[in-house]
């Protein structure tokens, strides 16, 4: 494998890992209830921002698909090992 596919792997591990920003927003929100702090209001307000929403949808949903065609191209090219 060279670098470049290494690379992506470890990317779309990262996306798949950590939790989307939909989740982040809603324990936020329960930490501003519970104490109110100003750095953590500030990260709420970017979080629920709809450019950073739509950009963190966007890359989750490309790494997704990234996956699935990954797993189409290995499944073809264990059907042709097959048939040959």
């Amino acid at each position: 494998m060279d670098e470049a596919m290494v690379s992506a792997e470890r990317w779309r591990e990262q996306v798949r890992a950590r939790g989307s920003i939909e989740q982040d927003r809603e324990a936020l929100a329960r930490l501003i209830e519970y104490d109110h702090d100003p750095f953590e209001t500030e990260l709420y307000e970017s979080s629920s921002d709809p450019r950073n929403r739509l950009a963190d949808k966007a890359e989750r949903s490309y790494a997704g698909q990234y996956d699935r065609r990954l797993r189409r191209l290995r499944e073809r090219a264990r059907h042709t090992e097959a048939d040959e």
